[in-house]
């Protein structure tokens, strides 16, 4: 009996695991270690953030999907890898061993070491976390006190995340629970949405500033304090809410194993979605880095990755040749614009308005639909 575990829930791995639901693998015994039970869709957060959605209503329950396919659920969360003994160790104090390993677990903010970031900040991954403390920062507001937020980090999420936030607050001073409010995005590149189109730029900036966010660019930031952002320049802004949205980082534990990463700690894999230094060890989504075809950090190549994830794990486990992948080199881009209300580009052409944020609702319901349980059909080990 081979067994494979999969570490962590995103994207990648839930098509692994409808692709053991639809057609199971004798001799093969799975296991999913992740920290959470529900996988959150990137897709559909900056509208819980808005308030569109429950956060339950844009995640997927891995639980179900899980009983269905036969794998073992653990609830925790992964500490070291040993490649040469096969095994994770975990913060429960258990350690599971495997012959094939897929990891799928994603990313985080990267602070950079910013003195006070992880005391003051509140960075949007882990999602669940962050969520939390928005619910817990918006029920503390006051119609006669005048809040003040800040989000560090102008891409694509920093974008969505200071519009939601807007949306959110706007919505809670129509119904006197909340006061005047003022909003900052911060940012050390000159612009916001570094990399995307200048079309794409000017239409968020365009809805930025109809919503009152004031844009600070090129201002690096260098610490945090209770209610206050400074810059290495010496300014400072005041907020009580600071949201930490910067590039994507990921742990120590990767390199710390030996594994091959790229410049910022990445695991590198092949085509086939391989660690480049240990063939029995896969991974994909955030957490990954394709050699010679670096992607963005973005959930579209997450999911895109996830049928030839799991075409390929199978292979392994069969002992039969892996299919190669090359991911796209442009993608549809759906970024929310606070209210029922989006931007999309594809390559050089981009669009807007409230039909995008429809035809985006229904993209997003879509993909959560997909692995609901009842809409993915059943096989019987033959």
């Amino acid at each position: 009996m081979k067994r494979l575990i999969l570490l962590g829930g995103g994207h990648a791995h839930l098509f692994v695991l409808e692709a053991f639901i639809r057609a199971p693998l004798a001799d093969v015994e799975l296991v999913l270690v992740s920290p959470t039970r529900l996988a959150p869709y990137s897709g559909m957060m900056p509208g819980v953030i808005a308030g569109h959605y429950r956060y339950e209503d844009g995640c997927v329950d891995l639980l179900p999907l899980c009983r269905a396919c036969g794998c073992a659920f653990h609830r925790t969360r992964a500490t070291r890898l040993d490649p040469s003994a096969r095994r994770i160790e975990c913060d429960d104090g258990e350690a599971l061993d495997y012959d094939l390993l897929s990891i799928d677990t994603g990313s985080t903010p990267g602070t950079f070491g910013l003195p006070g970031v992880l005391q003051h900040a509140h960075p949007v991954k882990p999602i669940d976390h962050f969520v939390l403390d928005l619910d817990a920062f918006c029920a503390g507001l006051a119609p006669d006190r005048r809040a003040a937020v800040a989000v560090v980090g102008a891409g694509a999420a920093g974008c969505e995340v200071i519009l939601a936030l807007q949306h959110r607050i706007d919505r809670l001073r129509t119904e006197h629970r909340a006061g005047p409010a003022s909003f900052t995005l911060a940012t050390d590149t000159p612009s916001i949405l570094p990399g995307f189109p200048s079309g794409v730029r000017r239409r968020i900036e365009r809805q930025l500033e109809a919503r009152g966010v004031c844009v600070l660019a090129g201002k690096p930031a260098a610490r945090v304090d209770a209610g206050s952002l400074l810059f290495a320049d010496g300014a400072a802004v005041a907020a009580d809410f600071i949201v930490w949205a910067t590039g994507s980082s990921v742990p120590e534990w990767p390199r710390a194993a030996g594994l091959a990463c790229d410049d910022r700690g990445f695991i590198l894999v092949d085509p086939h979605l391989r660690s480049t230094s240990h063939e029995d060890i896969f991974a994909a989504g955030d957490i990954a880095t394709m050699a010679g075809a670096p992607r963005p950090k973005s959930g579209v190549y997450a999911v895109r990755a996830g049928p030839p994830l799991a075409r390929n794990l199978r292979a392994a486990l069969n002992g039969t040749a892996p299919t190669p992948w090359l991911p796209q080199r442009r993608a549809l881009a759906l970024i929310s614009a606070g209210e029922k209300y989006a931007v999309g580009l594809w390559g050089p052409f981009s669009w807007e308005g409230r039909w995008v944020w429809n035809w985006k609702d229904r993209i997003d319901r879509g993909f959560i639909r997909r692995f609901t349980l009842d809409q993915v059909p059943t096989a019987v080990p033959g």
